[in-house]
């Protein structure tokens, strides 16, 4: 707890003073980000440090494996898709990025099994990617190719999910909405996005 509260310290004398306005602004005038970003809970995956993004930038969601479940409206507890909704029906962000990143251990469960320490919930989150896994092993025989195959794939799928919901289906039909997928290097600090033909390449 040290380290953190060093950290704010260092946020209150060097960065509070130059965006005091934007927070007060912010704190006045409420949240109206243009772009959400879906993005893995791995700490070396910060969207508002690859965007270069200040407070109030970016609508950001993460989870394991930046994933989008299929759209369920049920009783069970969905905050990905609490999230979504509350970004594309609240918000009314016009643009979603869906962000993969390298070495993804989640994506690393999903095709090798998660680690011991890790069974009471991740491999049944996994099950949302359960498809890309299929595609990927089908597809990619060379183990070593595998993870950043299934990386992508999942994004990929995500996207579709994604257009399950039908407030966000409606929304990207409209015009409303942009959705794009990509994929951060962390050991490269490249970003490829996934373009119209369905492959990724570097931004």
């Amino acid at each position: 707890m040290n380290r953190l509260l060093d950290g704010y310290r260092r946020f209150r004398a060097d960065t509070w003073p130059q965006e005091r306005a934007r927070f007060e602004a912010l704190a006045a005038q409420g949240q109206h980000p243009e772009t959400m970003v879906i993005a893995c809970s791995d700490s070396r995956v910060d969207p508002a440090v690859i965007f270069g993004a200040g407070p109030g930038e970016l609508f950001v969601v993460r989870n394991v494996a930046n994933l989008v479940p299929p759209f369920s409206p049920d009783g069970a507890y969905h905050g990905t898709s609490a999230a979504l909704e509350f970004g594309v029906r609240v918000l009314k962000v016009s643009q979603l990025v869906v962000m993969g990143h390298a070495m993804c251990g989640g994506v690393t469960a999903l095709l090798r099994g998660a680690p011991p320490e890790a069974r009471d919930f991740v491999p049944a989150w996994m099950t949302i990617a359960t498809e890309a896994r299929r595609r990927v092993l089908e597809c990619v025989p060379v183990e070593q190719d595998q993870q950043e195959a299934c990386e992508l794939e999942a994004v990929r799928l995500s996207l579709a999910n994604l257009m399950t919901f039908p407030w966000v289906a409606e929304a990207v039909e409209a015009g409303r909405l942009t959705l794009q997928g990509a994929h951060f290097g962390v050991a490269t600090g490249r970003l490829m996005l996934l373009g119209a033909n369905g492959e990724f390449a570097p931004a």
